[in-house]
């Protein structure tokens, strides 16, 4: 069932003071992202999967924490980690997956927003 505006925001609110203590990735991630597709009524397991596995450039096998083919892809650290390294590891998965699955808005789609 689909949420109206006033729902999320009501549910977004609560999911941001619930969360604002988090710190660790290992313990937190699959919750972390099953509530947050709560706060917009959809769930994860009909739009997503977890530990998605990749093959990286080099042919190292590697795991996307959450996709969802053609709109989605998550890599997340813990608080106070280096931002610019799960970018990177984001980046690499991309070059594994099938066209279809590479998230709409990724910088390998053509026409794709600019991240320069």
């Amino acid at each position: 069932m689909a949420l109206g505006w006033n729902e999320i925001k009501v549910c977004a609110l609560s999911f941001s003071r619930e969360w604002k203590v988090a710190f660790n990735e290992e313990a937190e991630a699959k919750q972390f992202l099953i509530e947050f597709f709560n706060v917009f009524g959809i769930s994860n397991r009909k739009v997503a999967t977890f530990e998605h596995r990749v093959k990286k450039p080099g042919d190292q096998d590697g795991y996307i924490d959450l996709l969802w083919k053609g709109t989605l892809l998550v890599e997340m650290k813990s608080r106070g980690k280096n931002l610019d390294k799960a970018y990177q590891q984001a980046r690499e998965y991309l070059y594994g997956l099938p066209e279809a699955e590479v998230p709409s808005l990724s910088p390998m789609k053509p026409g794709a927003l600019s991240t320069c």
